[in-house]
């Protein structure tokens, strides 16, 4: 993926989808959860389906940088490549 910025989004459906931020082009990704599923959440659907992308997109990285070389080991509680910012 390039380095544009996305931004997680509820789709009319109840799907949370990851898009580009300019809104150009299809989803990336779309996480649904069942209505069963939502209601063992009591609604916090939408933070679980949030650190899925992002775990997703952390993963990502890994692969990219190991697949041009560079070793690193990085923890869950390493902010170094966390921006910091969230678009919704």
């Amino acid at each position: 993926m390039s380095s544009s910025f996305y931004e997680i989004i509820e789709l009319a459906n109840g799907e949370i989808a990851l898009q580009r931020a300019d809104g150009d082009g299809e989803m990336l990704v779309r996480v649904s959860f069942s209505d069963e599923v939502k209601f063992f959440l009591q609604d916090q659907h939408l933070e679980v389906a949030k650190a899925m992308i992002n775990t997703g997109i952390r993963i990502v990285g890994q692969i990219q940088r190991e697949e041009i070389g560079i070793d690193m080991d990085i923890d869950d509680d390493d902010d170094e490549y966390d921006t910091g910012h969230t678009l919704h």
